[in-house]
Formats: structure tokens, C-alpha cells, sequence
């Protein structure tokens, strides 16, 4: 009697648990659905060919984002650009070269407590070093290398998770065939992990579409449309900044939904496009 009656309570227990996990659970992707499901249904209407396809003119009162739909492209590119180097290569040297167990684990902790800093700290770092000090002054470079401070943890901690992937008997089968260090890594141990770099640079882009607070303090808020090094050294509002301009300075909600919507499912995409490629790779490398 007494080990049915504990075997009763512990039913129960396991009982609460997994009905306030599904609980949990079922909050979560209701409230994740319909954010989504709200922000398409308000902003799908409101997007139109003009709307992507010219820019904002203050002589008829007219609005579009074309201006800021490049600038975001604009932004993305120049951050990449030097982000993926520099955190690639950074993650090859810690996992691949450094000695020192000591120091590299300084160095983690410190760019895990990197990622962790509000996005609006890089964004007066950023005015306050770059347009200041650097006299880049407003202007879609400044924002650039603000947005690889922010996401040069993403791209070094996804690199060196995906490095550690890689079995060590790779590394001494190429050793063993005469390999030096850098041609091992360059062919035996990169090749072996470029999925994991790959959907680290995708969720970078993810990240940097979606960021605001940092570009409001360093790429400014202008509607201009011009060509790439034109842009990088001029001030240029992207998406998530035009976005809060119309709703907040302008009141344009109509407008301002369908960037959010634009957002959205660029995000998706984004997302979609990462889970593809990993899943690509992962493939590849099976067979």
C-alpha cells in the first residue's frame, strides 16, 4: 500500500509537470503566432510597388523605402565584410593556435559578455568613438562597424563550436601525410565545419536587419537614395530605423506596418535559409 500510494503521488507529480510544460509551451508559440499573424495581417495590405520602388518626397508628400531597403542591403555588406574575417579568424587561432588554455578562456568569456551588452551601449560607443573620434560622423560606415562590435561574438563563438566539431584524427591524418598547420586547417578542418560558420553568418545578418537602437546614435535617419561607397560615407536610415521614425515622428502606422511585415518575413527567411544550409552540409559531409 505505502509504495502504491508513492507510486500514486509521483504520477501526479510527473502529471503537473508535463501539463504545465505543454502549458508553457503552448503560450509561447501562441504568443509568438500572433505577433506574426498580426503584424502580416496589418502590414501585408499597405505594401505596394510604389511603396518599395521610390523614395520619399517632401514636395508631394509621397513615401517610400527604396532608400532605406538599399541602405539596409548597403549596411549588411560592409558589416559582413570585415566581421567574417576578422571573427573567423579569430575563432581559428583560439581553437587552432593559441597555447595559452588561460587567456583563451578570458578571451570567451569576455565576447560571451559582449553579446550580452544592450544594443543601445554599442550604439553611444559607437556615436562616441566612431562619429566623434574616428570624424566618420553620422553615416552608414560608422553603423557598419558598430554592428561588427555587436556581432563579432556570434560569428567567433559559432566558429569555434564548429572547429571543436571536427574530429582530431582529421587533423593528425593530415599530419601524418606531410600537412603543415595552415594547409590542414585550410583543407582537412574548414571544410569539415563551414556549415556551422555559414549559418553563424546567416543569424549575423538576422541580427543586423534587425537592429535599430545602434544605428539611431551612428548611421542617422536620412531617406537618400545613393549608390554603395556614396552611401557608407553619408548618414542613411535602414528598415528597423525607418520603421520607428514613420510610426514614432510622422505617425504613418499604414506605412510603418508594412515595414514591420517586410521585417518579418525577411527574418523568416533568414531563418529558413540557415536551417536549409545547415541541413545541406550536414548532408554533404554524411556522404
Amino acid at each position: 500500500m505505502e509504495k502504491q500510494t508513492i507510486s500514486g503521488k509521483r504520477k501526479f507529480y510527473i502529471g503537473t509537470l508535463r501539463f504545465l510544460m505543454y502549458l508553457s509551451a503552448a503560450i509561447t508559440c501562441g504568443l509568438v503566432l500572433f505577433i506574426v499573424i498580426y503584424v502580416l495581417i496589418k502590414g501585408i495590405p499597405n505594401i505596394s510597388w510604389e511603396l518599395l520602388s521610390t523614395q520619399p518626397s517632401y514636395i508631394d508628400k509621397s513615401i517610400g523605402i527604396l532608400p532605406d531597403i538599399l541602405n539596409t542591403l548597403y549596411i549588411i555588406i560592409a558589416a559582413l565584410l570585415i566581421v567574417i574575417p576578422v571573427g573567423a579568424g579569430a575563432a581559428v587561432y583560439l581553437t587552432e593556435y593559441a597555447k595559452n588554455k588561460k587567456i583563451v578562456a578570458i578571451i570567451e568569456y569576455t565576447a560571451e559578455t559582449l553579446s550580452g551588452i544592450p544594443s543601445i551601449i554599442f550604439g553611444l560607443v559607437g556615436m562616441l568613438f566612431f562619429c566623434e573620434f574616428m570624424n566618420m560622423k553620422t553615416s552608414l560606415i560608422a553603423g557598419a562597424l558598430t554592428l561588427v562590435i555587436m556581432n563579432l561574438p556570434t560569428i567567433m563563438r559559432t566558429t569555434q563550436e564548429s572547429l571543436k566539431t571536427v574530429p582530431q584524427s582529421y587533423r593528425e591524418g593530415a599530419f601524418g601525410l606531410g600537412a603543415g598547420k595552415w594547409r590542414t586547417i585550410r583543407t582537412v578542418v574548414l571544410p569539415g565545419c563551414i556549415d556551422g560558420i555559414i549559418t553563424g553568418c546567416i543569424l549575423s545578418i538576422g541580427r543586423i536587419l534587425g537592429e535599430s537602437a545602434a544605428l539611431l546614435f551612428t548611421a542617422g535617419s536620412a531617406h537618400v537614395l545613393n549608390g554603395f561607397f556614396q552611401a557608407l560615407g553619408d548618414p542613411g536610415s535602414t528598415l528597423t530605423v525607418a520603421l520607428y521614425f514613420y510610426a514614432k515622428e510622422r505617425g504613418e502606422f499604414g506605412v510603418a506596418f508594412a515595414i514591420a511585415a517586410i521585417l518579418m518575413i525577411l527574418t523568416l527567411l533568414i531563418n529558413l535559409l540557415a536551417a536549409f544550409v545547415g541541413a545541406v552540409f550536414k548532408k554533404r559531409r554524411k556522404i
